[in-house]
């Protein structure tokens, strides 16, 4: 499928693929006349083909359901990448005040990853065993959490000042009604952040100098 691949990173509706799925389950590429499988279109994900996928009856746009649906292949082939306290903390979002503020960050943080990928993949190579690995994993998790930070100060109510040390950081005592209006999501988000920081913090110490 390489003569699919968009060139020149150009994802334009011209280069897209349009996938029609029929009632009986079966995918249509309307651009190499060939029906499909979720297999073919994972190759596509790969190769850097865009494609959408419309119910060829109603023409309904079900892009995102199909994708899932690869997901879901993956994973119970044993390929499994979505931890499962990620998944459950995942569903704990639907419905609530963080649901319009995850996908954002979830995209920035892929599509930062993304681009770190080949240097990640080079410089890890050349560093193994010697602690700059772990320099470079700890340098990305700091980059992820100040990306989120960034996103949730995007959103009134939702700022989060970096946590202090603890013997320097003084907290004073919330009022009822602060607390009343803390959601719990955002309280164990802010925990698990804290969390990460320490972690973050004891793998630099632990690094031989």
């Amino acid at each position: 499928m390489a003569d699919e691949k968009s060139k020149g990173g150009n994802k334009n509706a011209a280069e897209t693929v349009v996938i029609k799925k029929y009632a009986n389950r079966r995918l249509y590429n309307t651009r190499t006349s060939a029906y499909v499988t979720l297999e073919d279109l994972a190759t596509m994900v790969r190769e850097g083909v865009d494609f959408v996928v419309y119910d060829a009856k109603t023409n309904d746009d079900l892009t995102r359901q199909i994708l899932t649906q690869i997901i879901f292949e993956e994973e119970s082939r044993g390929e499994a990448l979505l931890p499962v306290q990620f998944l459950r903390q995942l569903i704990g979002f639907y419905g609530g005040q963080m649901q319009g503020v995850l996908p954002s960050y979830l995209e920035m943080s892929l599509a930062n990853f993304g681009r770190q990928q080949e240097q990640f993949a080079s410089q890890l190579s050349r560093a193994f065993g010697t602690g700059a690995g772990a320099s470079l994993m700890e340098d990305a998790a700091r980059a992820n959490i100040a990306m989120f930070e960034r996103a949730m100060q995007m959103f009134p109510g939702f700022g989060y000042a970096r946590a202090e040390p603890t013997e320097a950081r003084v907290e004073p005592a919330p009022s009822a009604e602060t607390a009343e209006k803390t959601p719990d999501a955002l309280d164990e988000m802010r925990r698990q952040m804290d969390e990460m920081r320490r972690q973050i913090d004891s793998l630099a110490g632990a690094k031989p100098k």
